[in-house]
């Protein structure tokens, strides 16, 4: 069924029941620290597809040989596939309730990440604001990334715009 195709006749959807109940924008305080369940282990495939996809070119990502006589030894993977491996770890805890994403500052790319390397993100509340929408508030966050030798590979802050309990209110 979709949205447009919704006359009446049958019982619409609980959109609130396909998200978590715990990570509205009340439920964020400022300190909060988080470690986020799992782990996402980087592919070759994963490096050569998405290089590609955004079109980077640099030699680092894709010529083996070349990488072998450089202090890494090997391929190191683009950095924009570590942020989003990161923040997409992150997202089952901080944005099942986004309603947009306002920002992302200071990021930082610490360490290289390898094919094989497996990342874990980590993530504290920074700040937490009302908006002039009382179904909404505004939560930045910091987030890292790490290795499975626990070197931090990524660090970034965050803004979202988050739903408020009341966003699914029908009254």
């Amino acid at each position: 069924m979709t949205l447009e195709a919704y006359d009446g006749s049958a019982d619409f959807p609980d959109f609130a029941a396909l998200t978590s109940d715990d990570n509205y924008f009340e439920d964020f305080t400022v300190g909060d620290l988080y470690r986020h369940a799992r782990g996402k282990t980087v592919t070759e495939m994963d490096n050569v597809l998405i290089t590609n996809l955004v079109m980077n070119t640099a030699q680092g990502h894709f010529n083996e040989d070349h990488m072998s006589r450089s202090e890494f030894g090997q391929r190191i993977t683009f950095g924009g596939i570590t942020a989003a491996i990161v923040i997409g770890l992150a997202s089952q805890d901080t944005a099942e309730n986004a309603v947009a994403e306002l920002g992302l500052d200071g990021v930082r790319l610490l360490s290289p990440v390898f094919h094989g390397d497996t990342l874990y993100a980590y993530t504290e509340v920074l700040d937490v604001r009302d908006t002039d929408d009382e179904q909404t508030g505004i939560v930045e966050f910091n987030h890292w990334g790490v290795n499975q030798r626990e070197e931090i590979v990524f660090e970034g802050r965050r803004t979202t715009l988050l739903r408020r309990r009341t966003w699914w209110s029908t009254s």
